[in-house]
C-alpha cells in the first residue's frame, strides 16, 4: 500500500529545501519530490557566483550556500525522490491528493509547490556554426572561475546574470567582451557602472556566426554584427546567458481550481491558493507584495507550512515554536552533542 505523507513538496530548491525543514519542525512526515539529480534548484546554475542579500549571511557562493541549505533541509530526514518529474496531481475527495509522476504515485494530505518558474533548461545559441554536439570551451553555466584564468572570454546576454560573471571574472580572465542586442545592459546600475570599467561592452550588437575547430571541439572565432559592420572576436571561451526555456507541463485535476497569473499561481501572501490543500512557495507563488528574492522564498516556505499543518491539523498552533524551545531541535542538538564528544574520545 502507498504510504501517505503529511505534507509533499514539489520542488527541491531554496523553499522547497526551507518548507521541508519547517515541516520538520512541526513533526509533520515530508517528502520532496525534485525532477533533477540533485537539490538545490536554479541556484545550482550559478555555482561560483556571490550571493548577497541574504540577512545575517555574509557574501557566499551559489554552491556553499547550496550545501548549507541541502544541511539544514535535510535537518529531520525527509523522504527525498530526485530525478522524478510531477506530471499531475489529483484531488482524491477523501483527504489524500494522488501525485502522479514519471516513476509511479504518491499520496498525500497537503501539497506544497516550490517548482519555482519551472523546470529550467538555459537557453541555447542559435546562430549558424554552432555544433550540434557539446563544445567544450562553450558554458551555459559557470561551474568554476579558475578555467578562464589568464583567456579571453565573450559573454553574450546583457542581464543581471551576464554582467554579474563579467563582474566576477574580472582579474582572473585577461580579456572579456560583452555583447548584448539592447541599447543598454538590463543590469542592476551598480553592476553595470562596473563592468563598464574592466569589459569591453558591444551594445546593439548579436552574433552571427561562431566558428569552431573541427579538431579540437572548440569555438576559435566569434563574428559579430553591429552598426558599423560586421567584426570577428577571437576568443578561449564563451559564456552564453539568454535566459531559460520553462518546463511548465505539471497539471492539475479539473476539481483543482488553481488561478494562474503568466507562469506562476495565484495565492494569498500566505501561500493559500483556491484549492484547499495545496500551497504555493517561491517564484511559482504570485501575490500583492510578492518579494522575488530568496528572502521572500524563505517566508513564503513558513507560511505554506503553517497553512499545510492546520489543513491536516485543525487544532494545531498557527505557528511553530521558536527553535530555541523546539523539542525536536533540542533533541538534534543532544544528538550532535553525544556525537562531539565521542569524537573526543
Amino acid at each position: 500500500m502507498t504510504e501517505i505523507y503529511d505534507v509533499t513538496i514539489i520542488g527541491g530548491g531554496p523553499a522547497g529545501l526551507y518548507a521541508a525543514f519547517y515541516a520538520g519542525l512541526r513533526n509533520m512526515k515530508t517528502k520532496i519530490i525534485e525532477f533533477q539529480s540533485e537539490l538545490g534548484g536554479k541556484v545550482r546554475l550559478f555555482p561560483e557566483k556571490k550571493i548577497w542579500d541574504i540577512g545575517g549571511q555574509p557574501p557566499i557562493t551559489g554552491d556553499a550556500f547550496i550545501k548549507q541549505l541541502i544541511e539544514q533541509g535535510l535537518t529531520f530526514h525527509p523522504t527525498v525522490h530526485v530525478e522524478t518529474k510531477v506530471e499531475r496531481i489529483v484531488d482524491q475527495l477523501d483527504g489524500t491528493f494522488h501525485i502522479e509522476t514519471n516513476k509511479g504515485t504518491h499520496m498525500s494530505r497537503s501539497v506544497i509547490v516550490a517548482v519555482g518558474g519551472g523546470i529550467i533548461q538555459p537557453q541555447k545559441l542559435q546562430v549558424a556554426g554552432v555544433p550540434k554536439e557539446d563544445v567544450q570551451n562553450m558554458h551555459y553555466v559557470v561551474r568554476e572561475f579558475e578555467q578562464f584564468r589568464d583567456q579571453v572570454v565573450l559573454i553574450s546576454g546583457g542581464g543581471n546574470t551576464a554582467v554579474d560573471w563579467a563582474n566576477e571574472l574580472h582579474g582572473i580572465a585577461k580579456e572579456i567582451h560583452v555583447v548584448y542586442r539592447g541599447e543598454n545592459l538590463s543590469a542592476h546600475e551598480a553592476q553595470v557602472e562596473q563592468v563598464m570599467k574592466h569589459a569591453t561592452v558591444h551594445t546593439q550588437t548579436h552574433i552571427t556566426q561562431v566558428h569552431a575547430n573541427e579538431n579540437t571541439n572548440c569555438i576559435e572565432n566569434v563574428t559579430i554584427e553591429q552598426a558599423a559592420g560586421e567584426k570577428i572576436i577571437s576568443v578561449d571561451h564563451m559564456i552564453v546567458s539568454h535566459g531559460f526555456d520553462l518546463d511548465q507541463t505539471l497539471q492539475y485535476d479539473v476539481s483543482i481550481p488553481l488561478e494562474r497569473i503568466d507562469h506562476a499561481i495565484a495565492s494569498t501572501a500566505t501561500g493559500k491558493t483556491d484549492m484547499p490543500g495545496i500551497f504555493v512557495a517561491g517564484d511559482i507563488a504570485k501575490y500583492e507584495g510578492k518579494v522575488n528574492l530568496l528572502v521572500g522564498c524563505f517566508q513564503d516556505a513558513v507560511n505554506a507550512v503553517n497553512g499545510a499543518k492546520l489543513h491536516i491539523e485543525p487544532t494545531a498552533s498557527h505557528v511553530a515554536m521558536v527553535s530555541s524551545h523546539n523539542d525536536r531541535v533540542q533533541k538534534r542538538m543532544a544528538v550532535e552533542a553525544r556525537k562531539n564528544e565521542k569524537s573526543l574520545v
